[in-house]
């Protein structure tokens, strides 16, 4: 692990905790978690599995930190990690291009599968304050289209200046 590698990933860890902190709960206390991006952005510059372990681990102990979901730290603990290695797998499954427009699609099936592995882990280990169903469709489909926004806009100008500094290496 290269210490530009942690610097860089430890910077979108600190702005997608700011970006979960503020973003206001709604809904039994779930809200869209912005601190994904983050995670997605960091496993798609950097996708090396030390790299999606400790990124994924360390945004789960954020997001823990960070939550307003009714006993939501020990789910955001299991989400984070196994939502960064599912989203690495597909990301090394599509490899083939680092597209703003295949990447956030990777990010709406990611936030779609971090959102899932999210309530069932909540249902199984604390409840949810609803209907699963509902939950789904009312926190985790427009977390995926906001994320998926998010990186269209975020990636390319990360790209450029990543590149522009020369902090970035040919994945």
């Amino acid at each position: 692990m290269k210490t530009k590698e942690l610097v860089i990933m430890a910077l979108f860890a600190a702005i997608g905790a700011a970006l979960h902190s503020i973003i206001p709960p709604f809904l039994g206390g779930m809200k869209p978690d912005m601190m994904l991006i983050m995670m997605f952005m960091a496993i798609l510059l950097f996708p090396r599995v030390q790299n999606v372990l400790l990124i994924g681990i360390v945004t789960g102990l954020i997001s823990a930190l960070t939550t307003a979901f009714p006993g939501g730290q020990l789910p955001n603990i299991i989400d984070k990690p196994v939502s960064a290695f599912l989203f690495f797998t597909l990301f090394l499954v599509f490899r083939k291009s680092q597209k703003t427009a295949p990447c956030a699609i990777l990010t709406a099936i990611g936030t779609i599968l971090s959102g899932t592995v999210f309530l069932l882990s909540a249902l199984l280990i604390v409840g949810l304050p609803g209907g699963f169903a509902a939950l789904f469709v009312a926190i985790v489909l427009p977390a995926a289209a906001v994320n998926t926004i998010a990186m269209i806009i975020m990636y390319p100008i990360v790209q450029t200046i990543m590149k522009r500094s020369s902090l970035s290496e040919p994945a």
